[in-house]
C-alpha cells in the first residue's frame, strides 16, 4: 500500500518539523545548559551559500547578516523564536565571550588530546571540523594572548600550524554542516560530567606547551573562524 501524494507532503512537513525541534533543542543545550552565544548561519549545497550573496568568501560557514545572537542563558521556547525566521540555518557558536579557540589539524589534535588526557590536565570541549581541525575551547582572551604565550614557551620563532581563533569570530557547532563538506562533530563532547570545564574552560598556558609541540610537527594549514 503506497502513500498517497497528500500523505506524502504531509510526512515530508512532520519531518520538517521534527527536524526543526530538534535543531531549537540542541541550540538551547547550547544557550542553557552550557553558556555560549549562539547566531544562525548559512548552509552551503552545490558550492552556492544560503545568504544569497553571489561571490559569498565562505559558504555555508558564516552567521547570517543582522540575524540576531542567541544569548546564554536563552530558553528553548526563545530559541524556537529565533530559528523560526532562519528555517535551515546552521548554530554558529561566538567566540570570545564564553572560550576562545585553539585550532590545529586533526592529527596533531587527536595525539595532543591523548597526551592532555594522560597528564591529567583539565580539558573542555574539543570539536573537529569536516576540513580536518580540531578546535580546542579555552578561557576567553587566549587568541589575544597567543603570540606572548607562544614566545614565554620559546615557539614564537616556530613554524606551527596553530591559531587562535578570539572576539568577532565564530565556529560552526556540531553537528551542523559546515561549508558543504559535512558535519563538524566532537572529538571531545561537553557532557554533565565537566560541566565545570565547559563553562569555565581551561587556560590556554595549560594545554599550549603540547598542542604547540604537536602542531609544530604538522604541515601547515589554516584556521576556519569567521570574523563578524
Amino acid at each position: 500500500m503506497g502513500f498517497t501524494i497528500g500523505g506524502s507532503r504531509e510526512l515530508r512537513s512532520g519531518s520538517r518539523r521534527r527536524g526543526r525541534a530538534s535543531e531549537c533543542t540542541l541550540v538551547a543545550e547550547f544557550t542553557g545548559l552550557w553558556g555560549w552565544d549562539v547566531v544562525p548561519g548559512a548552509r552551503a549545497a552545490a558550492h552556492t551559500c544560503s545568504c544569497g550573496r553571489a561571490g559569498c568568501p565562505a559558504p555555508g560557514a558564516h552567521p547570517f547578516d543582522f540575524a540576531p545572537v542567541v544569548p546564554a542563558g536563552a530558553t528553548l521556547d526563545e530559541v524556537g523564536k529565533v530559528w523560526a525566521r532562519f528555517p535551515g540555518a546552521a548554530a554558529m557558536l561566538r567566540v570570545g565571550a564564553a572560550f576562545d579557540v585553539i585550532e590545529v589539524p586533526e592529527a596533531a589534535g587527536r595525539q595532543a588530546l591523548v597526551r592532555l588526557e594522560r597528564m591529567g590536565l583539565p580539558l573542555g570541549p574539543v570539536a573537529l571540523t569536516p576540513s580536518g581541525r580540531a578546535q580546542f575551547f579555552v578561557a576567553p582572551g587566549a587568541a589575544a594572548e597567543l603570540p606572548v604565550l607562544l614566545y614565554r614557551m620559546g615557539w614564537d620563532g616556530a613554524e606551527l600550524d596553530l591559531c587562535g581563533l578570539g572576539a568577532g569570530e565564530h565556529i560552526t557547532a556540531p553537528p551542523f554542516d559546515r561549508g558543504g563538506l559535512g558535519p563538524v562533530r566532537w572529538l571531545r563532547a561537553p557532557d554533565v560530567d565537566m560541566a565545570s570545564a565547559v563553562r569555565e574552560p581551561p587556560e590556554a598556558r595549560l594545554l599550549l606547551g603540547t598542542l604547540a609541540y604537536m602542531a609544530h610537527r604538522a604541515p601547515l594549514g589554516g584556521c576556519t573562524g569567521v570574523a563578524d
